[in-house]
Formats: structure tokens, sequence, C-alpha cells
């Protein structure tokens, strides 16, 4: 029986003894790892909100955009007549999506003018004069209210027009355009 025992006990102590100095082993805090993985979900959560919050943004941003565009004197970043109506709608627009971010907790953004042109026209020039463009809508932009530092402009030339093959003056018109986009 004495035998059995102490091959029981060392059986024992041979299972235990990887779990020697466990005891020295900083506890285990079961309330930070739930804190920690409460936060990480509330994180992702937020993300979530903050992605989807964005993506209506910009769909609204866009839809604005589109209607209430102004259009450029061919070659030039000269505004044609009847943009003062539809940039000052445009401006309301920004400010309206301000305080939806601003409600939603998003405040690391700006806002990004990109400008475009048809394809006539080299690369070099058509990028040059789209910067252009986009760099007048921010300066009207800001003129009306919206502080510089919340605006950035990008000059995207002829890459990506809203019509392909814009082989007609109508198709050409509706790439020379600006649109605007929150970025973060």
């Amino acid at each position: 029986m004495k035998s059995r025992f102490c091959a029981l006990a060392l059986s024992g102590f041979a299972l235990l003894s990887p779990l020697a100095g466990v005891a020295d082993a900083q506890p285990v805090d079961f309330g930070k790892i739930a804190k920690d993985a409460v936060g990480d979900a509330v994180g992702e959560v937020k993300g979530v909100a903050r992605r989807k919050v964005m993506r209506s943004v910009n769909a609204k941003l866009m839809a604005e955009g589109r209607k209430n565009q102004c259009s450029f004197k061919t070659d030039t970043d000269e505004l044609a007549a009847g943009c003062d109506t539809k940039l000052k709608r445009l401006t309301n627009v920004l400010i309206e999506v301000k305080k939806r971010l601003k409600v939603a907790g998003v405040t690391d953004y700006k806002f990004e003018v990109s400008g475009h042109t048809d394809s006539t026209g080299s690369d070099e020039h058509n990028k040059a004069l789209a910067g252009r463009r986009a760099a007048v809508i921010v300066k009207e932009l800001v003129r009306r209210g919206i502080p510089e530092g919340e605006i950035d402009s990008v000059a995207m030339g002829a890459s990506r027009p809203r019509v392909k093959k814009d082989n007609t003056p109508a198709k050409r018109a509706k790439n020379r355009r600006y649109e605007i986009q929150v970025r973060s």
C-alpha cells in the first residue's frame, strides 16, 4: 500500500512539476483581460460606425457636387458664370457634413477637392490645369467660411474620367469637373 501511495504521490508530483514556479508568477488579472476585450470590441464598433458615416457623407458630397457643379471655361481655371449660388450651396453642404462628422466623433479629417479635366491635351497640361481648378474651388470655399486647414486640393487631370471615351463636347464637359470627398 505504501508503495502504491508513493507511486501515486510521485506521479502527482511529476504532473505538478511543470507548474513549479507558477506560484512566483504574477497573478492573472482577469478584470484587465475583460476590460481590454471590451475596449477592443468597442473600438471595432466605433471603427465600423466611422466607416459607415464616412461612406454616407462621401456619397452625399458626390451627389451634391454633381448637382452644384461649376463649369470652367475651356482650357482655363476661370469659373463660368452662375457659380456663386452653386458654391454657396456646396459650402452649406460642407458645413452640414462637418456637423454630422462631429456628432459621429470623427475629428481627424480633411475635405479633398480633386480637379479633373477632359482627355484633350497632354497629361502634364491636364494635371496642371486640374490642380489650378481644384485650387480655385478651395479658394472659393475658404472665402465662404470653410477653414483653409480643413481642405486639400489634388490634381487628377484626365486620369479618372466620369465619362469614358469623351469624344463629344457634351462628354468632355462632364469630365471637366471637381469632386469633394472627406479623407481621414
